[in-house]
């Protein structure tokens, strides 16, 4: 586990310095892809909940940005930590919804 979270520390400084530094000048209808807060909600869709990577990655990734920002510190912490808990709440709708799918149309 400590060596994941030092793999994450490494991944996210470099992102949050790129995106701080490099690729605030390539824009897309005039905004600028979040490649941290992608990274964050991939990991948060695909992660075993258990492990608790996502929340890892959403605080580390959190503070990086918070530390490269112009806003105040804590907007990317609260802005990561809400899209841990969008995910995780959703993936869990999405099962209850298929399993309730799955029971209406089943029959014993």
């Amino acid at each position: 586990m400590l060596k994941t979270v030092i793999l994450l520390v490494l991944i996210f400084y470099i992102l949050a310095l790129a995106q701080a530094s490099f690729l605030v000048h390539f824009q897309i209808f005039g905004m600028v892809l979040n490649v941290s807060l992608l990274l964050v909600v991939l990991i948060n869709i695909f992660e075993n909940p258990q492990k608790y990577l996502g929340l890892w990655s959403s605080l580390i990734s959190g503070f990086f940005l918070d530390i490269f920002s112009t806003r105040l510190f804590g907007f990317w912490f609260l802005i990561l930590i809400h899209s841990l808990l969008v995910s995780l709440f959703g993936a869990v709708a999405v099962v209850n919804m298929q399993v309730d799918h799955w029971l209406q149309t089943t029959k014993f």
